[in-house]
């Protein structure tokens, strides 16, 4: 069993990442994550001005905006000099959840941004980021910040074990009914409440976390699972309303198929080096979700260190995917 990346989801990611209650009208996100990729093609040919275009066209089609796309949009139309544009889109980012510190953290935006900008977005802070605290369901989040507590408790206790025996025998004892009650819990959720991702309760992180926990316990548990085959459907469901971001579906499918071909394979190209024999299967899978393409990837990699931008991609990899000869 892969103890470690267990350990190393629970212990750790959880402190890297910060952390809609409302009516959303019905669309179709398979195809709003398909055209994010194809504004993404335009940046990573440096077609700055026609990706602002395609931006301000998709965020006007649909209520809910991912907090990550409207950050992004931000950057380019301070880029190309459209600096009230890009004043806009920090604000509804604010109004999506975008944490004043973490704001303040954005180097790029912090080249681009006067004094009087900063006195503007202070002053309003408060109101915009009301709004975000009004949309999500604050109970359901209290409720999902609990059950990371938990995964984060439970992999603490098996972090300062240091036989590694020990460890996964704690592990294998204790892990498994601890997760089967999330998942329940998670199974309650969805069915009343809907996915609890960034839409319902303003955070990607910690729902797919206890799931891709849940899919990393080791090949002779999860060939048994039954509970996420479960919640599976519901997750691509979500995934079509806008519950739930590609990166979320990506990292937990990643963690199951992973384990389940003992860590030969990894379908969406991020817990194993993507060889070039199968670079066209992973990114037809990638696709099929909403994904960028590994290749595309790597090159916003590159349009980041060129311009100094970051377009938020998951930290799962540092930097660009590696592609693998053989």
């Amino acid at each position: 069993m892969k103890i470690r990346h267990i350990i190393i989801l629970a212990g750790f990611l959880y402190f890297l990442t910060a952390c809609e209650n409302s009516v959303k009208n019905v669309a179709d996100y398979n195809t709003y994550h398909s055209e994010i990729i194809w504004v993404e093609e335009l940046i990573s040919q440096e077609k700055y001005e026609e990706a602002f275009i395609q931006y301000e066209k998709l965020f006007n089609e649909y209520d809910f905006i991912f907090l990550r796309d409207n950050k992004i949009a931000s950057q380019i139309s301070f880029l190309i000099g459209e600096r009230e544009k890009g004043l806009i889109f920090i604000k509804k980012a604010i109004a999506n959840g975008w944490e004043l510190t973490d704001l303040k953290k954005q180097k790029f935006l912090g080249k681009h941004l006067l004094e009087s900008d900063w006195k503007v977005i202070e002053e309003q802070y408060e109101n915009l980021y009301n709004q975000f605290l009004n949309r999500i369901d604050s109970k359901i989040n209290s409720k999902v910040q609990s059950m990371i507590e938990k995964d984060q408790q439970i992999a603490y206790k098996a972090y300062v074990i240091e036989d590694e025996q020990e460890q996964e025998e704690f592990i294998a004892k204790n892990f498994p009914h601890h997760s089967e009650e999330q998942l329940i819990h998670l199974i309650d959720i969805i069915e009343n409440n809907g996915y609890p991702g960034e839409f319902l309760i303003g955070n990607d992180f910690w729902m797919s976390t206890i799931l891709s926990h849940h899919n990393s316990q080791g090949i002779d548990y999860v060939k048994k699972d039954t509970l996420y085959d479960i919640i599976r459907p519901k997750l691509f469901e979500a995934l079509t309303n806008g519950y739930i971001s590609p990166y979320e579906i990506a990292l937990i499918e990643d963690w199951k198929k992973t384990v389940l071909s003992e860590w030969k394979q990894s379908p969406y190209g991020y817990l194993n080096p993507p060889k070039i024999s199968t670079m066209n299967q992973i990114n037809k899978t990638r696709k099929a979700i909403g994904l960028r393409p590994v290749e595309l990837r790597n090159k916003l990699v590159d349009i980041e260190v060129k311009t100094g931008m970051s377009f938020y991609l998951p930290d799962w990899v540092d930097g660009k995917i590696k592609i693998e000869e053989k």
